[in-house]
């Protein structure tokens, strides 16, 4: 057990040498920093809170939501491992994060986050990729609560959670939902009745098998990606698309 810790604690110094004076990555930054855990249901950080510190998901998920004037809980995001939580251009969080499981975080000071930002320029083009890509991320979200109906915004979260792993198989691809029902109905301005009803139709569709507590198995690519309103992301067998649009006009 002592020589596993010895051995561990070498690789640490190896690689915070190999790292150098200047880190080339934002998980550079975190990977000094100790683990803290949360356990399932516990907060991060809460809106309006003082935005002091950024945080690394090491393990597990984490919901991200605002609550409105009228007491309602609107889920914006969900993130997994190696996702950032906690950047604001404010000197307060805009929402508030929460374990959906347990989880582990890295906590890093943003004051020490601002300077090596600021004397790293190898750190500015990651910084602005990922402010980028929340943009983009809520324009999507505003263009599916505002024009989808609720089988598209059903079908575009699946699609949206199965390109999250950079490995996903299009042909009996597994999603993994750590969320509850009650979690993708605040993310896409459902109820709870509509999101199960909308998964129950497309497993009936045969698009969708479950494959666990927490999981779907995608059967079929290309009808979800027809039904999610965005069909022109797909590049499977034309005929068969054409065939099934038929059959459902039927």
């Amino acid at each position: 057990m002592l020589q596993t810790t010895n051995f561990h604690h070498a690789l640490e110094i190896a690689n915070a040498v190999l790292l150098g004076s200047e880190p080339n990555c934002l998980q550079a930054l975190f990977n000094k920093q100790p683990v803290e855990r949360l356990t399932a249901g516990e907060s991060l950080f809460f809106e309006g809170d003082a935005a002091k510190h950024l945080f690394e998901v090491v393990e597990g998920n984490l919901r991200i939501f605002r609550i409105i004037s009228d007491g309602r809980r609107v889920i914006t995001g969900f993130l997994q491992a190696g996702d950032i939580v906690g950047v604001s251009l404010k000197n307060h969080y805009l929402y508030s994060a929460e374990a959906i499981t347990d989880t582990r975080v890295r906590r890093l000071s943003r004051r020490v986050f601002e300077a090596e930002v600021g004397n790293s320029p190898a750190l500015r083009p990651e910084v602005f990729a990922r402010l980028r890509d929340e943009m983009a991320a809520a324009q999507d979200q505003m263009v599916l609560l505002s024009c989808k109906n609720a089988e598209e915004r059903v079908c575009s979260f699946l699609l949206k959670q199965l390109h999250r792993d950079p490995g996903h198989s299009r042909s009996n691809a597994i999603v993994e939902l750590p969320m509850t029902r009650l979690d993708i109905a605040d993310y896409l301005g459902l109820t709870i009745e509509t999101v199960s009803r909308m998964m129950t139709k497309l497993a009936n569709k045969g698009i969708l098998v479950s494959a666990g507590r927490h999981c779907v198995r995608i059967v079929k690519y290309g009808m979800l990606v027809q039904l999610s309103g965005d069909d022109d992301e797909y590049d499977g067998d034309e005929r068969g698309l054409l065939a099934y649009a038929g059959r459902q006009r039927q």
